[in-house]
């Protein structure tokens, strides 16, 4: 399944269906034995992918279901009078009532679940949410280092710099007679371990929706601190598709591109790092790209965006540790760019978030610290928003979308660490085609103030006038941005009942942010699950 050599089209073919019901074909169309044993593994993964999706599905509406009844008996012990004392400093131990103090049959069982909970399940839970915890830590420091990084290149001023003078020649200097604007090729500049050179992105539709705003926050975080302090102190980050200029050199020596998975760019990249050639990222660089305005689109997206990476770790693996590299370069593919940003992230937000914090309102002798579910997430939070600083308002929207997010990148890397079928997935992203090359004219910034249309369209070679004038009568026949009916996402609908039922449970020991914050959340996986943010465009 690494490399077939045969297209969809190829696989799923009339044939391939022909071959499966056992309808002879021609013989001038026939398929051999070997296509057609790929045609099986195909369809086998396929059937593994829909399995392991709904045993998914299935676990969070078990989950679900259990979580329901548990509040039912927590409901009728509230009303009974039997909830027990929380333990506290003074009475570190619950009390548990002597036998004269116990009011039927019902109030017996109830005691012995209390018992139960207390010497297995809660082991269990504190486990988890220790192990989750001391992840959930060591990511926040990585963050943190992050911004100190990103700190100090703003402090220092510092900046990719051309060593030596490409244009001097003997006494002289012989300078060129255009500017060259938009490279295609190698150019003049005394650095030959130079590979990649990455600019950053900048949204034409930042401000059209909530969900643009909040795409926002992360890809701006990305690129100005990940990105640049990586480039600088690591000469490595990955390669973000677009937007870059490759020596290729780089591209031919690190074996090219190769589809084996759906994130060829950072392939690519890891495989030149491999290789010893160092990338540049330039922050001063915006190039203008554009956001999915639609929650579907956004969703498929980051599914392959963390999927593929798992897949290209399992491939890059045995590569990057018979590397001829440094071991601290390494140490940092290995934990750092694969295992912490990519798997170890999305692992902790749900498991810490979705599933121990639910589960410690049914079970309060495993308690997690306010710190961990407020102060520390709020802090990293305020760092996230950092280099977007018109983002301050959508602070808690942010923290409460980045946590409702988590159930599809947890989705996505399990599929990309186990080869699920979704992992071979590669649907483009739907997007609205408001970056077409006059709207990116005019929102290039001040050069266009005070110039009318046909100033802008003056300034357009002749090829892309000519392109504009076609694009914009197709636009004009065609209506676009058709609304559609809004889709229903189980999982987080599933999820979000079972933190609102939390919720209610956690209501009933008055335990305050613990409340609010799981209110707040199940209410942001309600919304994300009927499809109420963003836009819907056919």
């Amino acid at each position: 399944m690494e490399n077939p050599h045969y297209s969809v089209v190829e696989i799923d073919g009339p044939e391939a269906e022909a071959l499966q019901a056992g309808v002879p074909v021609d013989k001038g169309r026939g398929r051999s034995a070997k296509q057609f044993t790929w045609v099986l593994l195909l369809r086998a993964h396929r059937a593994a992918g829909c399995l392991a999706s709904l045993a998914a599905v299935a676990f969070i509406k078990g989950f679900l279901v259990l979580s329901l009844l548990a509040l039912a008996v927590e409901l009728t012990a509230y009303w009974n009078g039997w909830h027990l004392r929380r333990p506290s400093l003074t009475v570190p131990e619950l009390h548990v009532p002597e036998v004269e103090e116990i009011q039927g049959w019902a109030h017996s069982a109830y005691l012995s679940w209390m018992s139960f909970r207390a010497d297995y399940i809660c082991r269990l839970i504190e486990f988890l949410s220790k192990s989750c915890v001391l992840l959930f830590v060591i990511q926040s420091l990585d963050r943190l280092v992050l911004c100190i990084g990103c700190f100090w290149i703003k402090l220092k001023k510092i900046k990719p710099r051309i060593e030596g003078d490409p244009f001097r020649e003997g006494s002289g200097y012989v300078h060129p007679m255009v500017l060259v604007q938009i490279p295609m090729c190698n150019e003049m500049e005394g650095n030959p371990e130079l590979g990649l050179v990455q600019a950053r992105w900048s949204f034409v539709n930042t401000d059209e929706n909530l969900l643009t705003r909040l795409q926002n926050i992360n890809l701006c975080f990305h690129f100005e601190v990940e990105q640049q302090v990586n480039g600088v102190f690591l000469n490595f980050f990955g390669f973000n598709g677009t937007a870059g200029v490759w020596r290729i050199e780089a591209l031919e020596g690190s074996g090219g591109w190769l589809e084996r998975t759906t994130v060829e760019d950072m392939d690519i990249a890891v495989r030149a790092h491999l290789n010893g050639w160092k990338f540049i990222f330039l922050n001063d660089v915006k190039v203008l790209c554009e956001l999915p305005e639609s929650y579907e689109a956004y969703r498929k997206q980051q599914h392959r965006w963390h999927s593929g990476p798992m897949h290209l770790f399992r491939l890059c693996l045995p590569d990057i540790i018979t590397a001829k590299i440094s071991s601290w370069k390494k140490a940092n593919l290995i934990l750092l760019f694969f295992l912490l940003r990519k798997l170890i992230l999305p692992f902790y937000s749900f498991t810490l978030f979705c599933v121990i914090l639910p589960l410690t309102m049914f079970v309060p002798e495993a308690e997690l610290p306010i710190w961990v579910i407020c102060y520390v997430p709020v802090c990293m939070s305020f760092l996230n928003i950092l280099p977007s600083p018109r983002s301050f308002p959508f602070i808690v929207p942010y923290l409460l979308f980045e946590n409702t997010m988590s159930v599809t990148k947890f989705n996505a890397m399990v599929s990309g660490l186990f080869k699920l079928g979704s992992s071979y997935e590669w649907i483009v992203t739907k997007k609205s085609g408001r970056s077409s090359e006059l709207d990116l004219f005019i929102q290039s910034g001040k050069e266009t103030k005070g110039l009318s249309l046909g100033q802008i369209q003056k300034q357009l070679p002749d090829g892309e006038l000519i392109e504009n004038n076609m694009c914009k009568e197709q636009h004009d026949k065609v209506p676009h941005d058709v609304k559609k009916a809004n889709k229903v996402y189980k999982k987080e609908l599933v999820l979000s009942m079972l933190l609102l039922t939390a919720a209610a449970r956690s209501l009933l020991s008055a335990q305050g942010i613990h409340f609010y914050f799981l209110l707040f959340q199940g209410v942001s996986f309600l919304l994300v699950g009927l499809d109420l943010i963003g836009e819907q465009i056919s």
